[in-house]
């Protein structure tokens, strides 16, 4: 495979000023002003056309022929001297075609694609059925060459009309490929042939590594039931009131423990916690709803609840509009009064609040905050309060319309966080909206795409690195979306390689820590096993064992906060 020029950063010796044209991923960082404004004039001259978008921190060499009568470059794309680029093409995200590449005919490139030197792509053929006829009198057809997501194609490749590539594949220095290559596959040769696996392809159901996976799953089923009234009772401090349950043996009483030992209980056993009475638990939930505002508001260290806060949201007491609306449900029961302060709310104020939140580098929190909204206007509704008239439509207006359509999401991400906060701040948002109210999602396909980039981030998915929430927030898109059978192979396989990873994460009689164990120690929630963790990891591993195909397996099925169905319908 022959190696392409360095991504931007790692050389850091100086290169003349001409080489920008061969060399260009260094352009944006280190060009003079005046190398700028001549690379803004040219991209500005193109994109007088309106066939031609170029989107931010793209290059186009001005010793380039650019010839396309429709061109569309993602973001940070660039396109080096002596390339001939004819007819159609559309690229993805940080795509690179290198100096002195071909790419004619309709051309269709995703993220991060990756054109070594001197290769020629080939979107069209001559016909030469009539050898009466010169072939170049003899019509033109065109199929297209579709290449997907983190492909990379060595110098000196061909790839003809028709071929469609999967992503994360490779195409070695050299190789002709004249027909299709599977995602994570590595080809070469003349014609190209599979040489081995980048991602090796998912085991197809009924296969030994699936049944083994089935297997794995069950068992673990099996030990966490048994096991299951041993961590709620380490879990439990009796009092002289009947006590409370507290996250881990260390933690004190919280509003979200006893929501979540209601939830592991009724995911396991299909029943109440046996520590209290049902009727007992039941009446201090609803007990601890605030007449005014209709939130709930946190324990003190001592077992009483503090005085909630004006405002829309108490963000302290604002996951409990969640645990304590689901575990009231799970218990047959529900609020005793609407959430005020949401049913009161104007839709100006809905649209004020959305815009107000910092949708851009902390898309999380603005997902919380719309998870909580959409919930509580589940509830109200539930309790025959239907909130101001437009509210609910002003919260789904929003929403709709303000969509990124590259990322399928909502808000820009960190730099320093990758895609985590949007991809995170989907899930909560679309949890307590487009999920709860069963409503379709605007761009789902590119949500998948968005996900399943994420999901290529060590910093998340290595196995030491996991927390609860990190891989809920790839699991819930991904199932959400799973109707559309958009990339559905590479789904399964991240699905299979999550879930086993998973089922490690167990301890023996203490359940589930929020984190791995033995991953970051210093980060908080703790690694600790306890009642959040245990909760949040068994909903995790039902999204994950369905995607895998291995969900019979487990036996039981989330009908909480984690609930799969939506909880009501829009009229």
């Amino acid at each position: 495979m022959t190696e392409q020029p360095a991504p931007h950063g790692q050389n850091q010796q100086p290169i003349d000023r001409p080489a920008y044209e061969y060399s260009p991923w260094r352009f944006w960082s280190e060009a003079t002003d005046e190398e700028r404004d001549r690379q803004t004039a040219l991209q500005a001259r193109l994109t007088t056309r309106a066939d031609c978008t170029i989107e931010e921190q793209c290059f186009v060499s001005s010793l380039a022929s650019v010839q396309n009568t429709d061109l569309r470059l993602g973001r940070g794309s660039y396109i080096a001297a002596g390339a001939y680029l004819t007819d159609a093409l559309t690229t993805g995200s940080e795509c690179t075609i290198n100096a002195y590449t071909v790419v004619r005919g309709r051309v269709t490139l995703g993220d991060s694609v990756r054109i070594g030197a001197h290769t020629s792509l080939l979107g069209f053929n001559h016909t030469y059925a009539d050898p009466d006829v010169e072939v170049h009198r003899q019509p033109l057809t065109s199929q297209g060459i579709e290449i997907g997501d983190d492909v990379w194609v060595g110098s000196h490749a061909v790839i003809l009309d028709g071929v469609r590539i999967g992503d994360r594949a490779v195409v070695a220095a050299g190789a002709v490929v004249t027909k299709n290559v599977p995602a994570g596959a590595v080809v070469g040769g003349n014609p190209a042939r599979v040489l081995k696996w980048r991602v090796p392809p998912t085991p197809s159901a009924g296969s030994a590594q699936a049944d083994d996976l089935a297997a794995l799953t069950a068992r673990w089923a099996d030990t966490a039931r048994r096991q299951a009234e041993e961590i709620l009772d380490r879990c439990f401090v009796p009092s002289p009131d009947g006590g409370f349950f507290v996250d881990t043996p260390q933690s004190p009483p919280s509003v979200r423990a006893q929501c979540d030992a209601i939830e592991i209980a009724n995911l396991l056993w299909d029943s109440a916690p046996g520590q209290l009475p049902v009727a007992a638990q039941t009446e201090r939930l609803r007990q601890w709803q605030d007449p005014v505002t209709g939130m709930v508001a946190p324990l003190l260290e001592d077992g009483t609840q503090r005085q909630p806060r004006p405002g829309l949201f108490d963000q302290e007491a604002a996951y409990h509009v969640l645990s304590v609306g689901y575990a009231l449900d799970l218990l047959g029961s529900s609020f005793r009064l609407p959430v005020r302060v949401v049913a009161e709310a104007h839709p100006e104020e809905i649209i004020e609040g959305l815009a107000q939140q910092p949708w851009d580098g902390g898309a999380w929190a603005a997902g919380h905050w719309v998870d909580v909204l959409g919930t509580a206007i589940h509830w109200n509704r539930r309790l025959g309060e239907p909130g101001r008239a437009g509210a609910t439509e002003a919260l789904f207006g929003w929403l709709s319309t303000r969509a990124d359509p590259r990322t399928g999401m909502w808000g820009s991400p960190r730099h320093e966080d990758g895609l985590l906060q949007i991809v995170n701040g989907f899930y909560r948002a679309s949890r307590g909206t487009f999920a709860q109210f069963g409503l379709p999602l605007p761009y789902p396909e590119r949500v998948i795409d968005t996900v399943l980039t994420h999901a290529r981030d060590p910093r998340v998915v290595r196995p030491d690195r996991h927390n609860a929430c990190n891989i809920l927030d790839i699991a819930h898109p991904l199932w959400l979306t799973r109707s559309t059978g958009y990339r559905e192979a590479e789904v399964t396989g991240l699905a299979r390689g999550l879930l086993r990873a998973a089922l490690g994460h167990w301890t023996d009689h203490q359940g589930f820590g929020f984190r791995a164990p033995g991953g970051d120690t210093l980060s908080r929630p703790s690694t600790t096993p306890g009642l959040q963790g245990t909760e949040m990891w068994l909903a995790v591993i039902w999204y994950l064992a369905d995607l895998a195909g291995v969900t019979e397996a487990l036996g039981y099925r989330p009908r909480g906060v984690h609930r799969p169905e939506p909880a009501t319908v829009l009229p």
